[in-house]
């Protein structure tokens, strides 16, 4: 059948799984209508595909799973349904988790048996729970089974044998595919799922996992998204894949341990070297191991059929992608949205100079934002965005970067010489950078906005030099307490709940003291106004009214000609917090006069990053 005369359903549209089906079903050119619950919920599909190079919506549709009739209107045109549709949830009650998993099923079959048309039915199962006999369970096995594995994976269970009863009695034609643990897209990570093996990688980021769980055998296989959706949506049209099952999974996944390590090592953090075998950690409550009990069965060492899908795959040109490398990427999209919790746009990391670095906002903008402390990018975010061709990112060693104080020289370098950024914003000692990689490579920095630059302000107070003292305020701070010393106010903490997560990892706080201290140095701030001055391009400041530039501060930008000041009023040494508005709008009327991009080739020397 030609992709035109193919008309397929995806309930659960909306889901992980569900939206890159009908991504993949829409780049090959097949009619796809969605199921959802609610209107916005089918607009946030169509931004999510549009957003990917699929401009054509496909039909939205409501959906009841408590209903016969499954979707509003008279359907009878589908060649092929896919089901993605389920709650993958720990925590469930069983009624609960049977109505989610189990008769939907029922609902489901019962609509396709009356498709003239249908080709197929696509049934998204799981690899713990595949392999079950269509066979209608007894009271007792069904109170067994939930008893033993918990209420989610038994619904599964449970729903992969009703799945195969009910399309038999019907005479629908069926396929299931039994997927490992899905993890992000193989090209570029994205994953929105943050339970299961995510919730063990945003411990190895944050720190906090103290024990490696499992051994040598304990096997916790993956599948990438996009090689699940395109293995999918090829089943319907092969006739011998009617009434078989598929466990889609890569067999050389590293084992659980393993995999955790060399994330840890990816990440530039310490991997725990304690390992917990899995019969103890079945034993250990429940606050020691943070983790819900029902996620304890899949830690094991069994091995699934996976020849069928291998032969499938083969026979259809599929190749499943590099596992490592896939792994890689959905780490590093997970880590730079923070695990679900960082503000919406667009999140990355690179790495300029071999440096791991966050950056936010539109890549490869010539406006680049070096962020000041104690603070980090996130906290530039709506000034980025209200900017527009603008990016924010985190200096080595602080907010999610990695590296230290040590790599800036280097990193500076390929920033400005690699990256294309032309103006540089630099925040406080995000101004020293922003000077020093100026005064280094003057042909290819454009204009700089300096934003409450300290070496052309008072000096900080004595206090400062207590680094021990700053560093254990830091790391120990509350984001309410980090506002209120930042701005004299509470209102900002939510803005601040992302530097506070950052402070609290590794020696980001140790960092942070160390670079506070140095503002204090009088070698450090000459060099840096002596820099200044040699910079024969645009230079903008902007101060708050409450934290004026220092008399010799004034007078030095006096004697530039290429110089300008911006005073917002009531703000005071971070404005980005208090004024966000005030400084995009102070930074876009200068970017707007950037002219054309410079060639790029070999800068000159690199400076001396001094303090």
């Amino acid at each position: 059948m030609s992709p035109e005369g193919r008309h397929a359903l995806v309930l659960g549209a909306s889901g992980f799984i569900g939206r890159h089906v009908v991504l993949e079903l829409g780049r090959a050119g097949v009619r796809v209508s969605t199921a959802s619950r609610s209107r916005e919920s089918g607009l946030r599909l169509a931004r999510w595909l549009a957003g990917r190079g699929y401009d054509q919506a496909p039909a939205d549709l409501r959906v009841d799973f408590t209903k016969a009739s499954l979707i509003e209107g008279e359907f009878d045109d589908f060649t092929e349904i896919y089901n993605c549709a389920g709650a993958f949830r720990f925590g469930m009650s069983v009624d609960e988790a049977r109505r989610a998993n189990v008769d939907s099923v029922r609902t489901v079959v019962a609509f396709a048996a009356g498709m003239p048309n249908l080709r197929r039915l696509v049934q998204v199962s799981g690899y713990r729970v595949g392999g079950q006999g269509p066979t209608r369970w007894s009271e007792e096995r069904r109170r067994e089974t939930y008893r033993a594995l918990g209420a989610y994976e038994a619904s599964r269970v449970e729903a992969d044998a009703v799945f195969q009863e009910m399309a038999g009695q019907l005479g629908v034609p069926w396929s299931i595919v039994n997927p490992a643990s899905v993890i992000g897209d193989s090209a570029t990570g994205e994953s929105d799922q943050y339970l299961g093996l995510a919730a063990n990688l945003e411990e190895l980021w944050q720190g906090s996992l103290a024990a490696l769980p499992g051994n040598g055998r304990t096997f916790v296989p993956v599948v990438a998204v996009d090689h699940l959706a395109r293995f999918m949506t090829l089943l319907p049209m092969d006739p011998s894949t009617e009434r078989t099952s598929y466990w889609l999974l890569d067999d050389e996944t590293p084992s659980l341990p393993d995999l955790l390590t060399s994330v840890a090592e990816h990440y530039g953090v310490k991997a725990p070297r304690t390992r917990v075998p899995v019969p103890l950690l079945k034993r250990l409550p429940r606050r020691l191991t943070k983790a819900d009990p029902e996620t304890l069965t899949f830690l094991s060492a069994d091995r699934y059929p996976t020849d069928s899908a291998h032969a499938f795959a083969a026979r259809h040109r599929l190749t499943m992608p590099d596992t490592a490398t896939t792994i890689r990427r959905w780490a590093d999209h997970l880590a730079a949205h923070r695990f679900g919790d960082a503000p919406a746009g667009d999140r990355r990391f690179t790495e300029p100079g071999g440096i791991r670095t966050l950056e936010l906002g539109e890549k490869d903008a010539p406006t680049v934002v070096l962020p000041g402390l104690p603070v980090n990018a996130d906290t530039w975010a709506p000034v980025v965005a209200e900017v527009g061709h603008a990016r924010a990112v985190d200096l080595p060693g602080l907010g999610m970067s990695g590296g230290c104080h040590d790599d800036w020289q280097s990193w500076l370098t390929a920033l400005v010489t690699e990256t294309g950024a032309r103006h540089l914003v630099g925040h406080s000692i995000g101004a020293a950078a922003a000077v020093e990689a100026a005064a280094a490579h003057p042909d290819a920095v454009e204009q700089l906005t300096l934003v409450a630059p300290f070496f052309l302000q008072a000096y900080p107070p004595r206090t400062a030099k207590m680094t021990f003292l700053t560093r254990r305020l830091l790391s120990r701070a509350t984001p309410t307490a980090l506002a209120e010393r930042l701005t004299g106010a509470t209102q900002h903490a939510t803005a601040l709940r992302s530097a506070v997560a950052d402070l609290r990892r590794g020696t980001t706080a140790a960092t942070a003291a160390r670079l506070l201290a140095a503002t204090g140095s009088p070698r450090w701030r000459a060099d840096l106004r002596a820099g200044l001055q040699r910079y024969p391009g645009r230079v903008h400041i902007i101060t708050g009214s409450r934290d004026p530039l220092a008399a010799e501060g004034q007078s030095l930008l006096d004697a530039l000609p290429h110089a300008t000041v911006t005073v917002i009023a009531g703000a005071g040494h971070h404005p980005q917090l208090t004024h966000p508005q005030d400084v995009a709008r102070a930074i876009g009327a200068e970017a707007g006069v950037l002219g054309p991009p410079l060639p790029q080739g070999p800068g000159p020397g690199c400076g001396t990053m001094a303090g």
